[in-house]
């Protein structure tokens, strides 16, 4: 088979991960309230673990210090300004809440690079863009999962979150055929997508889902806060065990 369709089918394949909460639709109201919650505060731990322990390394490869930090730096005021946008063309008191766009937009840099490293896995050898594929789709399972309880935690109704997280996540299609048809300036440009989507991954996290976090308080906090270092842990061993 020819490298353009296993890139094609790998990316596709990865692109159904944005109907990764489906499951929700046969759930009760308050199950998934409470499984929301607990999702977020994956995808706080996601989110981080995701800038530190992979974006950000990946982007130091290929950037000096300051370029780094420059390029997360923009990321993150970008993503605030963003916000800020969403806040002022809006009412007081909104039923969906500016960072459920945030997450879409931060979700579909991040899977558009992984659609561009899967490509250029393939024009490595088969076998790795293979290992690639099943790797990126290890990580971006439960992540995608957490992603989807942020959306839900933002106002979206389950319908309207797949449909958000589908048009996320099928920027990975469009990443993967960028790095075909564009290999030599996707090599020259992917540092830079990944220092910004570091950017603002991490505004996402510290502005919006971790001051939800100190709203409850007991029991519902400790586990929050459990679920959260989870989620550092677990982004932390994909990249021990060798995840992009």
């Amino acid at each position: 088979m020819d490298i353009f369709f296993w890139i094609l089918i790998s990316t596709f394949f990865v692109s159904l991960l944005g109907f990764a909460g489906v499951f929700s639709l046969w759930m009760r109201d308050e199950e998934l309230k409470k499984a929301t919650h607990i999702l977020t505060a994956f995808a706080i731990g996601s989110l981080l673990g995701g800038a530190f322990f992979h974006l950000l390394p990946e982007a130091a490869e290929g950037l000096a210090p300051q370029s780094l930090f420059l390029f997360a730096l923009i990321g993150f005021i970008l993503f605030f300004l963003i916000e800020s946008y969403f806040h002022w063309h809006s009412c007081e008191e909104c039923e969906i809440h500016p960072y459920s766009y945030l997450m879409v937009v931060g979700d579909a840099v991040h899977n558009f690079i992984d659609g561009m490293v899967l490509s250029v896995s393939y024009l490595v050898s088969i076998p790795f863009g293979i290992v690639t594929t099943i790797v990126i789709f290890a990580h971006e399972f439960p992540q995608e999962l957490g992603i989807f309880g942020v959306l839900i935690h933002g106002g979206l109704n389950k319908r309207n979150a797949l449909v958000y997280s589908y048009i996320a996540q099928f920027t990975v299609i469009i990443g993967g055929l960028t790095g075909y048809f564009l290999s030599s300036f996707v090599q020259a440009t992917t540092p830079f997508l990944l220092a910004f989507a570091a950017g603002g991954f991490l505004y996402i996290a510290a502005s919006d889902l971790i001051p939800d976090i100190h709203k409850v308080g007991g029991r519902e906090k400790i586990v929050s806060l459990v679920i959260t270092f989870l989620g550092l842990i677990f982004m932390w061993l994909l990249k021990f065990f060798g995840a992009p």
